[in-house]
């Protein structure tokens, strides 16, 4: 059946107003991480704005030796890309435990807060996921831009089957939600670019910060719907399941 869209999002609003703990709470929580984590790769791995600045004013007057040296005086040691690396690591397995915490949300299940560091028992299995899906939407980009935004849909309901079948294995789950978005892809597309004018938004200054608070989960609980409707793990957005997903 199409996906009823506004009945998608209407009760993904829902279910942030009424979650019980709340769900801005843990949005609030993850998203001042994943900052403070940027903040700090930034710092470790990245040039610093002055440095960016000399470095184009350089290009521009043709100093190219110059410019090399910029680059070159930035390089990280191996040291600080390890720690930047880590880091970025964190940062994918809390998302995955913000992703627990909002499926048992969604399933009325008991979600707590505790659910945000659930991600850590898989995390050797999400990083290889979100590898090799990297590397295969890689590939599939060196042909066209499309065929890799097409891949990155046939990828994307990986993650949800790796925490709700953790009995499947990491190309299982690739293949898994290769069959389960075949047909889907396109309504998954319209479903994400409905949020469009909201993560314009999250570009404002200051602002935006406070509005990514509300958008991350808002979009995310639309596409668990979503996955769950194409899974037939329940009617589609209807009654909550009596089993938990961690």
């Amino acid at each position: 059946m199409p996906l009823d869209r506004p009945s998608v999002k209407a009760n993904a609003r829902q279910l942030i107003r009424s979650s019980n703990p709340s769900v801005l709470t843990a949005s609030l929580i993850v998203t001042a991480l994943g900052i403070l984590i940027t903040i700090l790769s930034n710092r470790l791995t990245g040039i610093s704005v002055d440095d960016a600045m000399r470095y184009m004013q350089y290009l521009e007057s043709g100093n190219g030796e110059a410019a090399i040296n910029i680059i070159l005086s930035n390089t990280p040691s191996s040291g600080a890309q390890f720690i930047g690396m880590l880091l970025n690591c964190v940062s994918i397995i809390l998302a995955l435990g913000f992703t627990i915490f909002l499926l048992n949300t969604l399933r009325r299940t008991e979600p707590v807060l505790g659910n945000l560091l659930d991600g850590f028992g898989y995390w050797w299995k999400i990083l290889v996921l979100d590898l090799v899906c990297g590397f295969f939407v890689m590939l599939w980009s060196l042909l066209l831009v499309v065929p890799g935004i097409i891949a990155g849909y046939r990828y994307s309901m990986a993650p949800y089957l790796l925490i709700t079948r953790p009995e499947l294995g990491i190309m299982d789950c690739i293949r898994e939600s290769k069959r389960l978005t075949a047909g889907h892809k396109g309504e998954l597309f319209v479903l994400d670019l409905s949020f469009l004018g909201w993560w314009l938004l999250t570009l404002v200054p200051v602002l935006g910060w406070l509005l990514l608070i509300w958008v991350k989960p808002y979009q995310q609980l639309s596409k668990l719907q979503f996955f769950e409707a194409i899974a037939g793990v329940q009617a589609p957005y209807g009654d909550p399941a009596s089993e938990r997903y961690y």
